[in-house]
């Protein structure tokens, strides 16, 4: 290996270690502080006095850095994704952790060349780069989506239970904490903190748009669009609910039906994408040298003409995935 390749490998593991080890070390901050809290400053040692003054230090570093990211226009959109997606990171952490991916998988792929020689290709680590710059989000809208799945599954019933409480006489809020009491997450989660705003002195509509903003459910829009109606005009709220958890049951049926008769063509799609990949990874481990060839002369415009047909059917895949999945994507 060259010298300057091993100082920017050296370089890059110290980043992204140093990276990980503030990730964990902002996580007992605020339960060190209480501790320190709980005493009084006089019975402290000097060595615990100096640990509370660089445990001080510390958590102000990184609250400017919070803040600095938090200023940022995009900051307000990644906070709502993350809520959406009921992690309990900040802005900065997230964005820490995929710094740490853009660096850490080439890095890996490095460390791994001497067992592995298709990742000694500088071209490997520039894919492994931008894998780790899309890993984290692809994982955070993988999480967030499954939790709006588990959400609409289970709101139909929950509607049906806030209007059999409002006919047993209970007021909204009341029917609201039963909800709470009786359901799982991420239904109880979600109405707990409509809840927390409301006792907090929040209008009960805007508990609903913060809810609808975090879940984004046109289901749950429905319900909230009903009670904010009926808020201003009045009406029997029961038999409005039950109406509409009957509307959102028949659409959660018809979604199961269309994703079993869709199914076969998902996973041709699937298919179609991975299993060019899945080869040439298998080639690149069977015959190392196999693949060699598309990355010599002849050269076009300076880039090895095996390179741009990797590129051009890449593309090709790319579009006859996402084809496949927009066919078969049937909004109800």
């Amino acid at each position: 290996m060259e010298p300057l390749t091993l100082l920017v490998t050296i370089l890059a593991a110290a980043s992204v270690l140093l990276i990980f080890l503030a990730l964990a070390g902002t996580s007992d901050v605020n339960a060190r502080l209480e501790r320190y809290a709980a005493t009084p400053t006089s019975e402290l040692s000097e060595a615990e006095k100096r640990d509370l003054g660089n445990l001080i230090s510390r958590s102000a570093a990184l609250g400017a850095l919070n803040r600095i990211v938090e200023r940022r226009d995009w900051a307000a959109d990644m906070a709502r994704e993350l809520a959406r997606a009921d992690l309990q990171l900040r802005p900065s952490e997230f964005l820490a952790i995929r710094v740490g991916a853009v660096i850490g998988i080439p890095l890996g792929m490095v460390v791994l060349s001497p067992f592995v020689s298709a990742f000694s290709n500088p071209l490997t680590w520039v894919i492994g780069a931008v894998v780790g710059l899309f890993l984290p989000r692809l994982w955070l809208a993988r999480r967030k989506s499954k939790r709006i799945k588990a959400f609409n599954g289970s709101l139909s019933d929950t509607i049906t239970l806030l209007a059999n409480s409002l006919r047993a006489g209970s007021s909204f809020l009341q029917s609201v904490e039963l909800i709470v009491r009786e359901s799982r997450p991420p239904i109880s989660t979600e109405f707990a903190r409509v809840i927390r705003e409301v006792n907090l002195g929040l209008p009960l509509e805007e508990a609903l748009a913060n809810l609808q903003r975090r879940v984004r459910s046109d289901d749950l829009d429905l319900m909230t669009t009903a009670i904010s109606i009926h808020h201003t005009v009045g009406g029997d709220l029961a038999e409005i609910l039950d109406s509409i958890a009957f509307t959102i049951r028949e659409r959660v049926r018809i979604k199961g039906e269309i994703a079993t008769l869709t199914a076969q063509q998902k996973l041709s799609g699937i298919v179609v994408g991975l299993l060019p990949l899945g080869l040439m990874g298998a080639l690149s481990v069977i015959a190392p040298h196999f693949l060699q060839p598309m990355f010599g002369p002849p050269l076009i415009l300076g880039i090895p003409a095996g390179v741009i047909i990797l590129a051009f059917g890449g593309l090709l895949m790319v579009i006859g995935f996402f084809s496949i999945r927009k066919i078969v994507d049937i909004k109800v």
